[in-house]
């Protein structure tokens, strides 16, 4: 009887000891933390054969899709890395086989390859590559683009973690012994052990999880049990590299510009007819020099009688640089890209420019470059940027002049401008243009608002001029085509009475407005008078911007001009 009983007292146990096996497996299973790691070379997004050499890179709390490098202990951003999140003030001279970077007072250049860079201060050598190409990619080094960009950064086994600014933050600190995982749950993959003491800075924070960043740049998920508060940290931020400041040349005034037409130099002879219609202004842009070939050459009407005439009435000179005008006439083919892409003939260009202004006593330069491509942009700001230090040492006054900002001309570059130049030229016409076949406003009152709001995102309010148009244009639609015209400012009165018309005020343009028909054809003409350009000078005035240009002195009235010099002097 004893020996029945002990027997059934361990089938017994063993019964119960396979049932809790049978049924305490899958809980365990389900509520036990899960030991998978992670790949850390997937997670980091590193490629295979590049371990250890290649890291990927955390900007603040985002990991980047850009690769940094490491060589010999030197940490190395691509140049694409470099310009969009650091600075953009690096120039690549392939043909030259260096690269450039640009002061506000000298140019710092450095073989693809070299160890050294020149500068005003001669030849320094760093002992390691400054730059290198690998691939399709160009690579600086962190150490030398620090000295023109405030950033920091600290590297960790596979990654770098960047800084280009600094805050405080709450933290927490890790209070048992844990792990932070891919994703919240505790059986997701494991990216490392986290020890008690820890601290990281929650990203976000959940019911029973928070996403969280860890010093040596794991983002992740923790279980908010196993962290408390570690009160606020303060991050330290970097010092700005030791560069010399931008400075600006100001007329101490409002700036009241006046373009002057000069097709040959006998144009020069206008100038006491042309400063006796424009009361008031106080620069005068004659067009008088226009690129001609792709060496950089120029054609100028330029003349030093003319800028003593000018300065004996209190005018300055700024002598305009343009584009198209000797292209146009001769149809002489000419590519800015050419130009401004080669190191070389860009500083011949600088130079012989600056030489002449000099020698011929004019005040500034102007530049009105309308031929420009997307293609242009990176080489057209680092002549901007070197054109502006030849023109500080000198003291002339550099501006520019720029179509309306939209997304599609930012190749203009209004933020490198901003910085650089002394004054902004937004030219506040052809919203519809010269065979366009679209009819409408050459300036609304919308066009020119946003033109000066969008431009004022990028450059001081005291650096904008807008530039008013004293023309119109007179659209003619007929069996669905159409066709238009030019009409200057001080002609417009007399044509208007001539078709016998009485334009209407519009308040969406801010124009008077006209249309008629005679047999099949549909004319239509917003015009610019009086009434509309003394709303334009409200919105700048409103917008304390720098001052106002004119396109251009001939067409205007005494009206209008009287208009103008009422705000210049305001």
């Amino acid at each position: 009887m004893k020996k029945k009983l002990i027997t059934f007292l361990v089938v017994f146990v063993l019964i119960l000891v396979v049932a809790a096996v049978g049924f305490g497996k899958p809980l365990y299973d389900k509520y036990s933390y899960g030991t998978e790691e992670a790949d850390l070379d997937e997670y980091f997004h590193i490629p295979a054969g590049e371990e250890g050499s290649a890291l990927a890179i955390l900007l603040q709390d985002e990991r980047l899709s850009d690769l940094a490098l490491q060589q010999g202990g030197i940490i190395y951003f691509d140049m694409g890395t470099v310009r969009t999140y650091l600075t953009d003030i690096f120039y690549v001279d392939y043909k030259g086989g260096k690269v450039l970077a640009t002061t506000a007072g000298d140019t710092y250049e450095v073989a693809i390859g070299g160890t050294a860079y020149s500068s005003l201060g001669g030849m320094t050598d760093l002992g390691y590559p400054l730059c290198f190409e690998e691939g399709d990619s160009l690579y600086l080094a962190a150490d030398y683009v620090r000295m023109f960009a405030s950033f920091s950064w600290k590297t960790y086994d596979r990654c770098v973690r960047l800084r280009t600014k600094w805050e405080n933050y709450a933290a927490k600190k890790i209070i048992k012994d844990t792990q932070i995982r891919t994703l919240g749950g505790i059986k997701s993959p494991i990216l490392r052990q986290m020890k008690t003491g820890e601290t990281v800075k929650v990203l976000e924070e959940m019911e029973t999880w928070s996403k969280v960043i860890t010093e040596d740049g794991f983002i992740g998920y923790v279980e908010n049990k196993r962290m408390a508060s570690a009160g606020e940290i303060t991050e330290t931020p970097e010092d700005p590299p030791e560069l010399p400041p931008y400075t600006s040349i100001s007329l101490g005034e409002k700036v009241c510009l006046g373009f002057h037409a000069i097709g040959g130099p006998t144009g020069n002879d206008t100038l006491g007819s042309m400063l006796a219609e424009a009361k008031g202004i106080n620069v005068i842009a004659p067009t008088w020099f226009s690129i001609s070939g792709d060496d950089g050459s120029y054609r100028s009407f330029a003349s030093a009688d003319y800028v003593a005439k000018a300065h004996a009435a209190g005018v300055q000179v700024w002598g305009v640089l343009d584009d198209f005008n000797y292209a146009g006439e001769t149809g002489t083919a000419v590519s800015m890209l050419n130009i401004l892409s080669d190191t070389q003939v860009r500083k011949d260009l600088e130079q012989n420019l600056v030489r002449d202004a000099l020698a011929l006593g004019m005040d500034g330069i102007n530049l009105d470059f309308e031929k420009l491509t997307a293609e242009c942009e990176t080489h057209y700001a680092q002549f901007l940027r070197e054109l502006s230090v030849l023109c500080r040492k000198n003291g002339l006054i550099f501006s520019a002049d720029n179509y309306v900002p939209f997304a599609f001309n930012n190749y203009q570059r209004l933020d490198v401008q901003g910085e650089v130049m002394d004054y902004v030229l937004i030219m506040g016409y052809d919203e519809h243009y010269h065979g366009s076949g679209d009819p409408g406003s050459v300036a609304s009152i919308s066009y020119i608002t946003g033109g000066i709001e969008r431009t004022a995102q990028m450059v001081p309010a005291e650096k904008i001029l807008n530039a008013l148009p004293f023309y119109t244009i007179l659209w003619t639609t007929e069996n669905g085509v159409t066709t238009d015209e030019y009409i200057t400012l001080n002609n417009q009165a007399q044509f208007i009475a001539n078709v016998g018309q009485t334009p209407i005020w519009d308040e969406e343009t801010c124009q008077n407005y006209a249309e008629w028909t005679q047999g099949a054809k549909l004319y239509q003409i917003w015009l610019e008078d009086a009434d509309s350009i003394s709303v334009k000078l409200n919105v700048m005035n409103a917008h304390e911007i720098g001052g106002v240009g004119v396109w251009r002195i001939g067409y205007g009235t005494d009206e209008v001009w009287n208009l103008i010099s009422l705000y210049a002097h305001s």
